[in-house]
């Protein structure tokens, strides 16, 4: 199996180097905090190092990165070009053309860059999106995601950034292609500039559309994910603490003839799910696509995809704000 050195020994690179170390992959941890790379080397067993010494080492593989999003380009980048397998977490990049470049430069060195979109992973949507692909939903009509909860505020990126790329990531993995239009609307309570609620919309060529909503001034936590078909519906509510009941299928239809449209409900049905952790899952794939070769489920294009959705929706969602703004005066 290959090794791999983690970058950045925060609240979820913790996560990340634990789950690498529980695998038997990690092989050391890096930090600009001292401390904090103390900490993890002492916990996990593994050497603390510095960037330019892991990237320097032939024994190191691969890279994991859960740095600030405003360095992910700039590691990520010097990664390829030491030649290691690159896992970044989301979002691939803050800018289109440098994200462009990482796909460029990894595909041009053969290596594996994947992007650390989570819930791809997650037991409950792997199964929900092979119901979608073998036809038991039927033709998808509407996909909604909510991303709610109180806090963990930030001032450095809005809730778009930070919640959205999950949700995106799901949608595009089921509708199967990128939106063609993209808005968005938001609302800036607390820091100046940084929307604290963001609604967007997807409208895509098939025919679906998709909706997102997501905040961190929200009164509880809902993590729930609603796929509208024309023969079936499904739920995938993730902040269910019932993994029995994390995805349920509502086998309901609507009857059309020549009044109006008259649903015929059915119960829902509650579909099993094997139970495990989504990160151990996305960790274990990154490295066996490292060894193996194949590409990754969440790839460079796979980021890109969703990089390029954030960043109409950003343009939209600012377009939005600075209405805001004029009509207060």
């Amino acid at each position: 199996m290959p090794t791999i050195a983690h970058v950045g020994y925060g609240y979820w690179g913790r996560n990340i180097a634990r789950n690498l170390a529980e695998l038997g992959l990690l092989g050391a941890i890096v930090d600009p905090d001292p401390k904090a790379a103390a900490e993890g080397a002492e916990r996990l067993a593994v050497p603390a190092r510095g960037f330019a010494e892991v990237l320097a080492d032939p024994g190191i593989d691969g890279v994991s990165l859960a740095s600030p999003a405003s360095l992910h380009f700039e590691q990520a980048k010097a990664a390829l070009e030491a030649g290691k397998h690159v896992f970044v977490e989301k979002p691939l990049a803050l800018d289109l053309d440098q994200a462009e470049a990482l796909v460029r430069t990894a595909e041009e060195r053969g290596l594996c860059l994947m992007v650390g979109h989570l819930l791809q992973y997650h037991p409950a949507y792997e199964k929900l999106r092979a119901l979608v692909r073998e036809g038991a939903l039927g033709r998808l009509l509407y996909v909604y995601s909510n991303r709610l909860s109180l806090g963990k505020f930030r001032r450095e990126e809005n809730v778009l950034w930070s919640f959205a790329p999950h949700d995106i990531s799901m949608i595009l993995g089921l509708v199967g292609e990128e939106p063609s239009h993209v808005s968005a609307q938001g609302r800036v309570a607390y820091t100046p500039g940084v929307a604290d609620v963001v609604t967007a919309e997807m409208k895509f060529p098939g025919g679906a559309c998709g909706h997102v909503l997501v905040s961190w001034m929200h009164p509880f936590k809902e993590q729930r994910l609603v796929v509208v078909g024309e023969r079936a519906m499904a739920v995938f509510e993730d902040s269910e603490p019932d993994w029995n009941a994390k995805l349920k299928l509502y086998p309901h239809r609507i009857e059309t003839g020549e009044g109006a449209p008259v649903p015929v409900k059915a119960e829902a049905e509650a579909v099993p799910v094997e139970q495990g952790e989504p990160l151990r899952a996305e960790c274990r794939h990154f490295a066996e696509c490292i060894r193996t070769g194949h590409t990754p489920r969440t790839d460079g294009r796979e980021g890109l995809a969703v990089l390029r959705v954030l960043d109409k929706a950003e343009r939209s969602l600012r377009e939005d704000l600075a209405r805001q703004a004029t009509d207060r005066g």
